[in-house]
């Protein structure tokens, strides 16, 4: 069954090595840890009000100096880990990290008050606590989770290309190097926009359960590279010299289209939200509909469809299924289908929610105004 599902190569470990793998994750929770508690940060002020003060909550972020310093210490072999481990322990790694994420959900749903999740089940699944700060708000763990998630992502996916140049030497795929491109990219992109972060659906309305710690984690750091799994067990295509050129630029381009549109939406709501007054880029009109004390966005990128942001996760993760080349192989799709099918049902969810906060009658408003959901002119 493993053979033919194309992962052998994942079970090659020696028993100790399998037990070292299994044990990676809770060594790189705990050295992140450290980093985010002990590296310099800047303090900032979010948009998620803290209910004992009445004031936006306090962060300190310092996620792109622990993110250099994880590239550095990888690159290096610093730690005498060699680069390619992260690849070969994943399966390994996911176990154990499953286990530890299993452990922190249920410290951090014992430790909370009960409130409105009765069922023990849906409180650990879910969560009971919106913030969870340590250590007078220097350490933020929602962050935290994000911080460790990408970097891991970015590491896993160089991981694999390592792995791959290792095992097929001058005929590797250039393809798999510019997945491991698009990834480090799309997480240096966050670290560097990270301030914004403070603004999105997972800082504001998720609860710390084993949803948002173990995505955060496990599924964010090591199952993001799902595809790499079964394609960095695959040489180089073969195509001609002309036919490779539109092969790697065609999905270069359309990962950098589908970046645009996610970082330019994201970027628009942030700013409207922080200088409601402000025109984006200095060219697009703040125009809003009125709902009580708030205010809903329908200009610009929020003018074309309601969850346009999502449009562009989508080309981002289109891009990733081809990216390698091998077009037919079900592996390559893995991601591309795992991300439509969350953001498909996540603006689901994001659309009840907005009904609520903005009231019924002001989100039917904004949905005459703004007739499609992701896809303008198909959904």
């Amino acid at each position: 069954m493993i053979e033919w599902l194309g992962i052998g190569h994942l079970f090659e470990l020696s028993p100790i090595e399998a037990i070292a793998g299994f044990f990676t994750p809770l060594a790189v929770f705990a050295a992140f840890f450290l980093a985010q508690l002990i590296l310099p940060g800047r303090r900032v002020t979010g948009y998620v009000v803290n209910p004992e003060t009445g004031e936006p909550r306090n962060y300190r972020l310092n996620g792109i100096l622990v993110f250099a310093i994880a590239l550095i210490v990888w690159a290096f072999e610093l730690t005498g880990m060699p680069r390619d481990w992260f690849y070969r322990s994943s399966i390994y790694a996911v176990a154990g990290g499953t286990v530890f994420c299993l452990t922190f959900s249920i410290w951090a749903m014992l430790g909370r008050r009960q409130g409105e999740a009765q069922n023990p089940f849906v409180a650990f699944w879910d969560g009971r606590s919106l913030e969870l700060s340590l250590f007078r708000e220097r350490f933020d763990v929602k962050m935290y989770l994000y911080v460790v998630g990408g970097t891991m992502l970015s590491l896993n996916a160089l991981s694999g290309a390592a792995y791959h140049y290792e095992r097929f030497g001058e005929d590797f795929n250039p393809g798999v190097f510019l997945y491991a491109a698009f990834f480090t990219f799309y997480v240096l992109d966050y670290f560097i926009f990270e301030r914004v972060q403070l603004y999105t659906y997972d800082l504001i309305h998720e609860h710390l359960g084993m949803k948002l710690i173990w995505g955060g984690l496990v599924i964010y750091g090591w199952l993001y590279i799902l595809p790499l799994w079964g394609m960095a067990a695959y040489p180089n295509p073969g195509f001609s010299t002309l036919w490779t050129y539109v092969w790697l630029i065609g999905t270069a381009a359309m990962f950098l289209f589908g970046w645009g549109i996610s970082r330019g939406a994201n970027m628009q709501k942030y700013t409207f939200k922080r200088w409601p007054d402000r025109k984006f880029l200095g060219i697009i009109e703040p125009r809003h509909i009125e709902a009580g004390d708030r205010k809903i966005l329908c200009s610009g990128l929020w003018g074309v469809a309601r969850h346009f942001n999502y449009m562009g996760e989508g080309f981002f993760c289109l891009s990733v299924a081809l990216v390698f080349g091998y077009f037919a192989n079900p592996w390559a799709w893995t991601y591309f289908v795992f991300i439509v099918s969350l953001f498909t049902w996540r603006q689901r969810v994001d659309e009840k929610n907005c009904a609520e906060k903005y009231g019924a009658e002001k989100w039917a408003e904004y949905r005459a105004r703004v007739k499609y959901r992701i896809f303008p002119g198909v959904y």
